[in-house]
């Protein structure tokens, strides 16, 4: 299962496009409305949020409610495309009000005009924008139906933003994520969340903006998804790709991560244990369910480094790429912080990894066969 999405960020809509769906998925639009919703949420999202308020409406590859194993089509109106009609034309010529030539620092403006000889880095930052991660939400939505037919749940929450930091940080099957969608942060505790949004609050004022760190889960995961014998089956190094494809990612880390370049093997490695009912499982979990490339059968866990959002009230210096002389970067209506909402965007980009692994090993023609493989297979590794 893959995606490609299309539409800028004032354009008329943004569009994903879903192949290898599997036959036989129920997909409740409500469900994918949901997390929309969730993706404009957060204490710190800009103006912009208030503007859209973002729907999605399928175009194909379902039929009442259930796919039907062709491309599943959506849609998600840009409700601010009237405000932007002379701006953002497709046809007809460009105006001086819709050019943009005060590139900003941290983002794709600069280096897109150079690669693709463009004069105007609106041409750019349309499309570089955050805007286009609703799409993927929208077809990451498609992924979780098929990965909640399979008993996988994928979830996620805040662990950190700027220096306000969760600690310690609760084991997977520990956190309240009904806690967690109740804060406009999406942090479980609400003694860290008030600390996080003074925070916010304090970079607001001073014309900054803000980053953090998510954590990503997935429950339910049976062992052996993904493979160890060609690079490009390896399941951690799917996700991450996926991940830091999510504009302003800058790390990713499964399990111990990083932390686990200063400990001894003993300290990092889960020792392998088998109970009868249960089968095999580790005593810990360091490794954030995934050795060799595979799922383990334990939680997934991986946690992402945010980079503070690069436009900012109080502009950095740039230059002028039409004049070549030093300016303030340019403005767009921006987030001070953005952290809780990109938690969402990597929900839907670790669904449909794991979505397209769990077809890869059980099939991807239709629900019906990949239920009976997967039944088979638990039955087998017992």
């Amino acid at each position: 299962m893959r995606y490609t999405t299309a539409g800028e960020s004032h354009g008329r809509a943004l569009v994903a496009l879903v192949t290898d769906v599997p036959a036989g998925v129920a997909l409740d639009l409500d469900e994918i409305n949901h997390d929309l919703a969730r993706r404009q949420l957060g204490y710190g999202r800009g103006r912009r949020q208030a503007i859209e308020s973002d729907r999605a409406s399928i175009l194909s590859g379902v039929r009442f409610g259930r796919t039907i194993g062709s491309p599943v089509a959506l849609t998600v109106a840009n409700r601010d495309w009237e405000n932007w009609t002379d701006v953002m034309s497709p046809v007809g010529a460009s105006t001086s009000k819709s050019v943009v030539t005060a590139v900003r620092p941290g983002h794709a403006d600069l280096g897109g005009c150079q690669k693709t000889a463009a004069s105007d880095a609106r041409d750019i930052l349309e499309r570089a924008s955050a805007r286009e991660t609703a799409a993927r939400v929208a077809a990451g939505g498609v992924a979780k139906a098929l990965l909640r037919a399979l008993g996988v749940h994928v979830h996620s929450y805040v662990a950190r933003i700027g220096d306000v930091s969760l600690e310690p940080e609760p084991e997977p099957e520990g956190v309240d994520f009904a806690a967690v969608e109740a804060s406009d942060v999406r942090c479980p505790d609400e003694a860290a969340a008030g600390r996080m949004r003074a925070a916010i609050d304090a970079a607001k004022a001073a014309g900054e903006s803000l980053g953090g760190v998510i954590v990503v889960t997935a429950s339910g995961l049976v062992p052996g998804v993904g493979g160890y014998a060609e690079a490009g089956q390896r399941l951690d190094g799917r996700l991450a790709g996926a991940l830091v494809s999510i504009p302003a990612i800058k790390g990713v880390e499964f399990g111990l991560g990083f932390e686990a370049a200063a400990l001894p093997g003993s300290q990092v490695h889960d020792e392998i244990l088998f109970e009868p009912g249960r089968g095999f499982h580790r005593a810990t979990n360091r490794a954030g369910g995934i050795e060799g490339g595979m799922t383990n059968g334990e939680h997934l866990v991986v946690r992402i480094a945010m980079k503070p959002i690069p436009t900012l009230m109080s502009p950095l210096r740039t230059v002028d790429v039409a004049t070549r002389e030093p300016v303030a970067a340019s403005t767009e209506r921006s987030d001070v912080c953005a952290v809780p909402a990109a938690g969402v965007v990597a929900e839907a980009e670790v669904a449909m990894v794991l979505a397209d692994a769990y077809c890869e090993k059980f099939g991807r023609d239709c629900l019906e066969d990949m239920t009976r493989a997967l039944d088979a297979y638990r039955t087998r590794i017992a």
